[in-house]
């Protein structure tokens, strides 16, 4: 198995500088990852430096809080596609979610599935702040609001990734939308268990450590 075409290397870090964008692509380049993972504003860069590469580019939405208004978000979304984003990586409203408004929630993410059409989208849960029956409840809004992928964790908040909330995850979703679980995923061994419990992807910034199976210190 290549583990590397699972791998979004993921720099999200708000003192991420333009020499680390280079890096991370260099990077991506040289172990031949599925795609970059970046902020918004470093899209320009990340495009110029895959221009000649099969890497894609993936950048956030509403990123880390989801808290930001709907507009705002579909206006993130379509610039980042304008600029070169092939995905999208968006947070859910977790206050919509947890006020049990989710006629809000499935507006919020319709809205920017629609701006953005055929690009794949990626709606982030931040399963550290959901109790099982909310994370149910976010995966049912995600599949009615036809998005691609629900991930885990922005590895923003407190706790990332769990192999628990992928089982729940899937479950509920069954094949109807793939996953991503990101946050905390630091080694090979870790990697292998969320891709043999069902995901399709994983959001990390120890894509190296991973593919080369050495321990990382980098914190996602």
């Amino acid at each position: 198995m290549n583990i590397n075409a699972y791998i979004d290397h993921t720099l999200l870090k708000p003192t991420t500088t333009e020499r680390d964008i280079i890096d991370l692509c260099n990077e991506a380049k040289r172990f031949q990852f599925y795609s970059v993972c970046v902020n918004s504003s470093y899209i320009p860069l990340a495009k110029q430096l895959l221009s000649k590469s099969s890497v894609k580019i993936c950048s956030v939405v509403g990123f880390p809080l989801g808290a930001m208004s709907t507009a705002s978000k579909v206006f993130e979304a379509q610039k980042a596609v304008h600029d070169g984003a092939d995905e999208i990586d968006m947070v859910i409203n977790i206050g919509f979610l947890k006020s049990k408004n989710h006629v809000a929630v499935l507006k919020d993410i319709s809205d920017v599935k629609m701006a953005i059409g055929r690009i794949p989208l990626k709606v982030i849960l931040e399963i550290s702040e959901l109790s099982k029956n909310e994370i149910v409840k976010a995966c049912e809004i995600c599949l009615d609001a036809k998005v691609d992928f629900i991930k885990t964790s922005t590895g923003f908040s407190k706790s990332g990734a769990t192999l628990t909330a992928v089982k729940i995850i899937k479950k509920t979703v069954r094949d109807r939308a793939k996953i991503k679980a990101s946050g905390g995923i630091k080694d090979l061994e870790t990697a292998q268990k969320y891709i043999d419990a069902g995901v399709s992807r994983i959001g990390t910034s120890s894509g190296v450590a991973i593919v080369t199976n050495k321990t990382s210190v980098a914190k996602y």
